[in-house]
C-alpha cells in the first residue's frame, strides 16, 4: 500500500481524491497493490463537495500531512506561488515525493523545487500543470524521447478557446463572449490571468524546458492575449478563409528556441483550427514521428484529477518496486542465515516483458537445463502465464506458487494449476513470510487456498526455480 496526502480541497483536489476513491479498485488491479489516499488538508472542511470521504481523512492541519511517516506522496493542489512553494519544499525535505498541477510556480519558481528535490531524491510529477487530462508531459518525457523537436503549437487555454470560437460562430463581441464564459464557469471573475496569455505562457515554458532541454525561460515568452480581438477582426479572417486561435507557440530556429504567445489566424482546413470551445490541442513535430496532434479536455475537476492521478500512480509504483526489492533481497538473506542451509536451491531469471510468447521461450529454456525443477515462485503479478505454459506442457506437478490476487491467477488457482497464492502485505516483516515460503517449496506442500503471506516481493517479473 502507498498513502498520498493531499493539500487543497478545491476543484482539482476534489477531482482527484474522487478519482482516487471511486477507481480505487481499478487502480489496484493494474497496480497490483493500493494507492490509499489517507489524508486531505484544506482551510475549510464543511462544505460539502459531493464525495464522499472516509472518517478521518479531511483536515485543516497541513502539518498532519507533512509529519505522517507512512505518506509518502505529497500531493499540491493549491495553486498561486506562496505558500504551495513552501509547502512543496517542505515535503521534499521531509522526504516525500510531489505531485503538483501548478504551472504558474513551476514556471516561476520550478529551479528551485526541482534542484531540492534532486538533492533528497525523491521525485516530482507534474503532469497536470500543462492541458488537463491530455497527457503531454508523458508524451513529452517518454513518447517522444528518441525525438528532436522541430515546433510545438499549442491551444492550451479553454476559456481563451472558449470565448474566440463563440465569437467566431455566433459574431458576438468580446465582452459578451467573456460574460458567457464566467456564466458557465469557463472564466475566473477576474479573468486577466487567462485572456492576457499568462496562463498559457506558464504552460509553454513548461513545454519547452521538455522539448529543448533549456532552462525554465518564463521571463523570456513573448506574451500577447485576446482582449484586443474584436468581431470585426474575427470576420475579416473568416473572410480570408482563417480562424483566429490563442496559440502557444517553441520551436528552434538558427540555433535559438522561440517563446511566444498570441493570437494567431489558421487557415480553417487545419485539424488544430476546428479545436472549438474550451478543448485543448497540441500539436508536436518531431524529427523521427513527423507531425502529432493531442487532443482532450484541458481543464475541470476530474479531468486534471485524472491526470494527477497518473502522476500518484507513477510514483508510487516506483516506491513499490525499490521497496519490494530491498526487503525481499534481505528477507531471503536473514532466512539463511538464521536457517544454516540453503533449502531450496534456487535459479532466479528476469523476463522483462513477459508474455505468452516471452514466457514458453524462457521456460523452454529452463525445464531444458533443469529437468528436476520442484516448485517456481514468480514475484510478479503476471504467475497466470506461467500456470498458462504448465498446462499446455502437462506439467501440472510441478508446484506453482503465484503473487499477486489477480482475477486470472485466481482462475489458474482453482483450476488446479497454480497450487498457491501470496497476497501482498508489504507491511510486515519478511522473515516469517520467506520461512514459510521456503518450507512450503522444500517440502513441496500444496496448500490449495489464497492466504495473505508476510512477505515482500520485488513487483517486476522475476521467476525462481527452486529445485527438488
Amino acid at each position: 500500500m502507498i498513502n498520498a496526502g493531499i493539500i487543497g480541497f478545491g476543484i482539482v483536489g476534489s477531482g482527484t481524491a474522487k478519482v482516487l476513491l471511486e477507481n480505487k479498485d481499478i487502480l489496484r488491479e493494474r497496480l497490483g497493490f493500493d494507492l490509499n489516499l489517507k489524508r486531505i488538508a484544506d482551510l475549510d472542511i464543511a462544505t460539502d463537495r459531493g464525495i464522499k470521504i472516509p472518517g478521518g481523512v479531511l483536515t485543516t492541519d497541513v502539518n498532519d500531512i507533512f509529519n505522517d511517516p507512512d505518506i509518502q506522496i505529497v500531493v499540491e493542489l493549491i495553486g498561486g506561488i506562496r505558500p504551495a512553494k513552501d509547502f512543496i519544499l517542505k515535503a521534499i525535505q521531509k522526504g516525500k515525493h510531489v505531485v503538483t498541477a501548478n504551472k504558474a510556480l513551476l514556471a516561476t519558481e520550478g529551479a528551485d523545487i526541482f534542484a531540492a528535490a534532486q538533492q533528497a531524491g525523491v521525485e516530482i510529477g507534474f503532469e497536470a500543470s500543462v492541458a488537463g487530462a491530455i497527457p503531454i508531459i508523458k508524451v513529452m518525457k517518454e513518447g517522444l524521447i528518441a525525438n528532436r523537436i522541430k515546433a510545438i503549437y499549442g491551444i492550451i487555454n479553454g476559456t481563451c478557446n472558449y470565448i474566440l470560437s463563440k465569437m467566431s460562430d455566433e459574431q458576438v463581441e468580446f465582452a459578451d463572449a467573456l460574460k458567457e464564459a464566467q456564466a458557465l464557469g469557463y472564466a475566473e471573475a477576474d479573468p486577466t490571468f487567462d485572456i492576457e496569455g499568462f496562463d498559457t505562457a506558464h504552460k509553454l515554458t513548461i513545454l519547452a524546458t521538455l522539448a529543448y532541454s533549456i532552462p525554465l525561460s518564463y521571463q523570456s515568452v513573448h506574451r500577447e492575449g485576446i482582449s484586443g480581438i474584436s468581431s470585426l477582426d474575427i470576420s475579416f479572417a473568416s473572410d480570408l478563409g482563417y480562424k483566429v486561435k490563442l496559440l502557444a507557440i517553441t520551436k528552434e530556429s538558427d540555433g535559438e528556441i522561440e517563446l511566444r504567445v498570441h493570437p494567431t489566424m489558421l487557415p480553417k482546413d487545419y485539424l488544430i483550427a476546428k479545436v472549438d470551445g474550451p478543448f485543448n490541442a497540441i500539436y508536436v513535430d518531431g524529427d523521427a514521428t513527423g507531425s502529432t496532434l493531442y487532443y482532450g479536455r484541458g481543464a475541470g475537476s476530474v479531468p486534471t484529477g485524472s491526470a494527477v492521478v497518473s502522476d500518484i500512480a507513477d510514483i508510487a509504483r516506483n516506491i513499490q518496486n525499490v521497496h519490494h526489492l530491498n526487503s525481499r533481497t534481505q528477507g531471503f538473506l536473514n532466512y539463511f542465515e538464521k536457517s544454516g542451509t540453503n533449502k531450496g536451491k534456487k535459479i532466479t531469471i528476469g523476463i522483462p516483458e513477459p508474455s505468452s510468447r516471452t514466457v514458453s521461450i524462457e521456460m523452454d529454456k529452463v525445464l531444458e537445463k533443469y529437468p528436476d525443477i520442484g516448485s517456481i515462485f514468480i514475484s510478479g503479478s503476471k504467475s497466470y502465464l506461467i500456470a498458462l505454459y504448465l498446462e499446455e506442457k502437462g506439467l501440472k506437478s510441478i508446484n506453482l506458487i503465484g503473487y499477486d490476487l489477480l482475477d486470472m491467477n485466481v482462475k489458474y488457482l482453482r483450476m488446479g494449476v497454480t497450487k498457491f497464492l501470496i497476497g501482498q502485505r508489504p507491511e510486515e516483516q519478511t522473515y516469517k513470510g520467506i520461512k514459510k515460503l521456503f518450507e512450503y517449496l522444500s517440502l513441496n506442500k500444496v496448500p490449495d487456498k489464497i492466504e495473505y503471506l508476510p512477505v515482500d516481493v520485488v513487483t517486476s517479473e522475476n521467476v525462481e526455480f527452486f529445485l527438488k
